[in-house]
């Protein structure tokens, strides 16, 4: 049986294999890619994305990224193509066909029949002087010099390869396009990627949770009113201003520091000048206040009116973090 110094000399062996066929690519570009860029960023259509076998799977991840990063895509098996589902082409799209051989029976059949709908056909082989190379309109070449695969079989440098080629060419779209993070939010509105670029502090606000006392209440009241709201903190509001917060901690001071907190108000023992923020303002920013000062609470204001107190418990039950 091999034993685990063998196994991860294979293990390190396949990743370098992978990784080199990756660099060389950069041997490999050319004009041709560049201009398969600017077709896809010009067209009217679609992108259509094809392909057999294992690179069939390579073009599901590429039209993923590339839905997700703002080039409207679609995955064509191609040996549905060839029975029925070459309706999914429209006149308009751009079409990229992905075949390491570039010779499949399949790929000879569906190539002339994009070919006659008069779409632009961009191939993405490892042998240019194949039939799809020769028959396409732009070749993206993929070319690896061998598999890591110890038998020279199975595809793994190869995939690799054209999984590269599809993020090249997904990220040059996207610096095409100017592709900013509020853009990639509209496509992941769920889970905590677009819920750290989408959600806003007032989103997670509870308006029946707003604790408040006024300057002169008691210390009594200020407690009942932290324990009821169950925020850990209580705004000090006069005149409808917000003069000083009241932390769980604060009152802990206080009754450390004092034999006799009788006559004591909310106004002797508040922390004035509270950090705060905007109901507007993104979730993500809340943390990262929170985070620099070191706090779990911030007061929530806009344009002074008090709207509520913004836990950190309220962003970890989104997941943002």
């Amino acid at each position: 049986m091999i034993n685990r110094d063998a196994i991860l000399a294979s293990a390190k062996k396949t990743i370098l294999s992978e990784s080199e066929s990756i660099a060389n690519l950069v041997n490999y570009l050319d004009d041709d890619f560049a201009k398969a860029a600017e077709i896809i960023y010009n067209c009217k259509g679609r992108l259509v994305v094809t392909g057999i076998g294992k690179s069939a799977i390579i073009a599901q991840k590429i039209v993923a990224t590339l839905n997700s990063t703002g080039t409207p895509s679609l995955f064509l098996h191609a040996a549905e193509a060839i029975h029925g589902d070459l309706g999914m082409v429209q006149p308009g799209d751009a079409v990229i066909c992905i075949s390491k051989s570039g010779n499949s029976p399949e790929i000879k059949v569906l190539v002339p029949l994009l070919k006659r709908f008069g779409n632009i056909l961009i191939a993405m082989t490892a042998n240019k002087t194949s039939f799809l190379g020769k028959e396409s309109d732009y070749v993206l070449n993929a070319y690896v010099e061998s598999e890591a695969c110890p038998n020279n079989l199975a595809p793994t440098n190869s995939t690799t390869a054209q999984l590269a080629l599809g993020d090249a060419l997904a990220v040059c779209l996207m610096e095409m396009r100017d592709f900013k993070a509020e853009d990639f939010a509209k496509y992941h509105p769920g889970g905590a990627l677009g819920k750290k670029l989408l959600l806003r502090v007032g989103d997670m606000l509870d308006a029946t949770h707003k604790p408040q006392v006024s300057p002169d209440s008691s210390i009594k009241t200020a407690i009942v009113e932290i324990s009821e709201k169950r925020l850990g903190v209580t705004a000090v509001i006069e005149n409808d201003t917000i003069v000083g917060i009241i932390t769980d901690g604060d009152i802990r001071r206080m009754l450390n520091d004092r034999d006799n907190i009788a006559g004591v108000t909310a106004a002797d023992i508040m922390t004035k000048n509270p950090k705060t923020i905007k109901s507007t303002d993104m979730a993500a920013d809340a943390l990262n206040t929170m985070e620099n000062f070191a706090i779990t609470q911030l007061v929530v204001a806009d344009g002074g009116e008090y709207k509520g107190v913004l836990h950190l418990h309220d962003i970890l039950k989104e997941g943002i973090v």
